[in-house]
């Protein structure tokens, strides 16, 4: 099983992670090739040779309109936020001259258009989307509300659509990530000036796992954060496995530290066993259980709601008796150990909870692999599990399912049978 895994030792911004993936061995023509298909005018990408306290790599350049978008090559530390550009400015913005604002929408409307690869597309929209609500929750407006200034719409969809050609052209079977450096001291944004991280950031890193101070800088941006939010599968601090090959994608920023981006191939050890261990894959997970009478059925239903948006891998609601007969629900969620606190909190707020059960469990899984697909309805995913290397069984995820029933007026059943037509 092929791993890309994401070493964010010095965070991760958009165009970093175009450098390197180009480092990595992406073709540029292929990928310029491939952004040309949105038919957008007034930008031009190009890849540099650079390096980092040492470290040698790529760096992608954006120009828009005849300008960098990002700092120059022999920029110092002590000059203006590489990275404020890469902010996705809602309405006010800070930039001398004036542009026109896209709204998500557009955005939205532009990627789907274009005759990108399904997977490539579905990626896209994923990133993109996950960052217009964070930015919709920032600034109190309705998502599809959410206008971004021109020069960062056309760096982030640069950056993000670039990100997902990549990653359809590598496919990778897994992609993992180090703890998020997200940096610290101020960034401008539009608003003036915010402490690191900056709110959008901040909301796109929930539930994952990061942390701060290691750089007095913004080293983490809202592209940055929203691929990795979508992208990775596991976060993880420790592995065995096998290198393949490495490309590291340079920052903006000449630091006393190395400010680069670090993206890997990966072979580990556990998809090399032959035993019958390697069929399957073993995890130490916390299970929290509470029994609860006095909840109704919709506040039990948000709690639920709460616990997935923590982090929680599954959530199960079990009737039981309590003390005077009393009728009641064992309340069970289970978490891994690094967002616990998380799920603890959202017990105690959202629940009349003043107490909870936990225990370590161990929880054997397949290995699971979700694809979008073209049918004749539409982009849907399709989820496959595997006993090793053999494919078991596949199923399209609900909510496509769900989409294409209520976009088509048709039953669920009716759906499906549309979505399985060759």
């Amino acid at each position: 099983m092929k791993t890309l895994h994401f070493d964010c030792f010095a965070g991760i911004a958009g165009d970093m992670a175009l450098g390197a993936f180009v480092d990595l061995g992406i073709d540029p023509d292929s990928l310029r090739g491939e952004l040309a298909k949105l038919g957008l005018e007034g930008w031009n990408l190009d890849f540099v040779r650079d390096e980092r306290c040492g470290i040698s790599g790529t760096r992608a350049v954006v120009d828009i309109d005849g300008s960098h978008d990002h700092e120059a090559h022999d920029v110092e530390e002590h000059e203006h936020d590489p990275h404020e550009h890469d902010h996705h400015e809602t309405h006010e913005h800070y930039h001398s001259h004036e542009h026109a604002h896209h709204h998500w929408s557009d955005i939205r409307a532009l990627i789907q258009n274009a005759s990108l690869s399904s997977g490539a597309k579905a990626r896209a929209l994923a990133i993109f989307g996950k960052i217009a609500e964070a930015e919709a929750q920032v600034h109190n407006k309705p998502v599809e509300e959410v206008a971004f200034h021109e020069v960062g719409a056309l760096d982030s969809i640069i950056d993000i659509v670039g990100t997902a050609v990549c990653l359809d052209i590598l496919k990778p079977d897994r992609i993992t990530s180090s703890t998020i450096e997200l940096g610290g001291g101020t960034v401008k944004c539009a608003h003036g000036i915010l402490p690191v991280p900056a709110p959008a950031t901040l909301l796109l890193c929930k539930g994952l796992p990061v942390k701060t101070g290691g750089f007095q800088k913004e080293m983490t941006t809202p592209t940055g954060a929203g691929i990795l939010a979508v992208c990775v599968d596991e976060f993880i601090e420790s592995a065995s496995f096998t290198e393949i090959k490495t490309g590291y994608g340079i920052g903006t920023r000449k630091l006393d530290k190395p400010n680069v981006l670090r993206v890997s191939l990966r072979e580990t050890a556990s998809e090399q066993r032959t035993d019958e261990s390697a069929l399957w894959d073993s995890e130490t997970l916390i299970l929290i259980e509470t029994n609860i009478d006095d909840m109704t059925g919709e506040a039990l239903g948000f709690l639920m709601e709460r616990l997935f948006a923590a982090g929680a891998l599954d959530v199960t609601f079990s009737p039981c008796t309590m003390k005077k007969s009393r009728p009641a629900v064992i309340v069970s969620a289970l978490c891994s150990q690094k967002i616990l606190d998380a799920v603890r909190l959202v017990l105690f707020t959202h629940s009349t909870a003043i107490g909870f059960r936990e225990q370590q469990v161990n929880r054997l899984s397949l290995r699971r692999k979700i694809e979008t697909e073209q049918t004749v309805v539409g982009t849907v995913r399709q989820k496959t599990v595997f006993l090793g290397e053999k494919a078991l069984r596949s199923k399209t995820e609900f909510d496509d399912r769900a989409r294409i029933a209520l976009e088509k007026d048709i039953s669920l059943a009716e759906a499906e049978r549309l979505i399985n037509e060759k």
